[in-house]
């Protein structure tokens, strides 16, 4: 066997962000992540693909998966999967299969025809991997933007809904993440000095403002531009939250911003856990089915574990007979695009 068809490249082509990883011999070598400005048009992959390690342009066998197809660039789900797929097999060195989920891997030239299942199909593809590893679990991988809760059943993905919209209603996908959301999605109100004061209507601040002050925030984890496109400092950090409520940074303490901070995360976490709790409550996953957690959000999704009681297992422990020792946070991170590469 040549060592292309040794070596596969795993992609997740996101709207804002870009994750590869390089497996070889069945095992992962290495996966990165880096930003993408998607809405700007098919264009910024190829610089995205730029700033990435020589090895994505190396000849390997490529598996893709993807959510940049709900990009407002592209004019529906299925133009944007026809795109990044045509994108794929242009650009990348070697053989290129697009992964549709319950279909399995297809061409790049039969993309479109798939649509409906290629569409945002990678949370598929990190369940289907678990699945392999343990019989029955709940899923829990939280990104910089969206929360993916998956039941694994009989070691294969049983999710209620497949779609974006359909994974809404179950209840399957929250829209919410631990870099990009906006604190107003989740809070209309919060605490300041023994009020409830309503919060400004405005996207001032976001989740990486949370995490960076409470310091749960994964180093590199925030790869996008804060809220008034300046920096990530703790007193920047505190300037936009402070707007929140607003009030500036000066009116405050250290320590009350970083007790408002602590409590914008526990209004994030209501909601998943009321989402979570719905599906725990399925009668064909057991009472100690654990909780497989990954991405950037992972810190979140062990805490949610906690509060429901169930043992939290890494995806990278699930998989630790496949690591060659790399970086297990970007391995988790990047979950997809390791499954798909392990997978495909």
């Amino acid at each position: 066997m040549n060592r292309t068809e040794t070596r596969v490249i795993g992609w997740d082509l996101g709207g804002v962000h870009v994750k590869a990883a390089l497996v070889e011999e069945d095992r992962v070598v290495e996966a990165v992540q880096a930003p993408c400005r998607l809405w700007r048009g098919v264009p910024a992959l190829d610089e995205t693909f730029a700033q990435l390690p020589d090895w994505v342009r190396g000849e390997a066998a490529h598996a893709v998966t993807m959510t940049g197809e709900l990009t407002d660039c592209f004019a529906d789900r299925a133009d944007g999967v026809h795109q990044l797929s045509a994108w794929a097999a242009a650009t990348l060195k070697g053989s290129v299969r697009i992964y549709a989920g319950r279909a399995g891997f297809v061409s790049a030239d039969n993309a479109r025809a798939h649509a409906a299942d290629i569409a945002s199909a990678n949370w598929h593809a990190t369940a289907a991997l678990t699945g392999r590893q343990v019989p029955h679990a709940l899923l829990v991988d939280i990104g910089s933007t969206t929360a993916d809760l998956i039941p694994i059943v009989g070691g294969q993905p049983a999710a209620q809904g497949y779609s974006d919209a359909e994974r809404l209603e179950t209840g399957e996908l929250v829209y919410t993440g631990v870099v990009r959301t906006p604190l107003l999605a989740f809070a209309t109100h919060a605490p300041w000095r023994g009020r409830r004061t309503r919060l400004m209507a405005e996207t001032f601040a976001s989740t990486a403002d949370i995490y960076r002050l409470t310091g749960d925030l994964p180093e590199g984890a925030d790869q996008q531009y804060s809220a008034d496109l300046k920096g990530k400092s703790i007193p920047e950090t505190e300037i936009r939250l402070a707007r929140m409520v607003g009030r500036d940074r000066g009116e405050g303490s250290a320590e009350e911003w970083r007790a408002l901070a602590a409590w914008f995360a526990e209004a994030q976490l209501r909601p998943l856990y009321d989402a979570t709790a719905i599906l725990l409550s399925r009668s064909d996953l057991p009472e100690d089915a654990p909780l497989v957690v990954c991405g950037a959000g992972r810190f979140l999704a062990e805490r949610l574990a906690a509060r429901l009681g169930r043992r939290p297992v890494p995806l990278t422990e699930t998989i630790a007979g496949c690591l060659n020792g790399e970086d297990a946070a970007w391995v988790s991170t990047c979950g997809p695009a390791v499954a798909v590469g392990l997978i495909g």
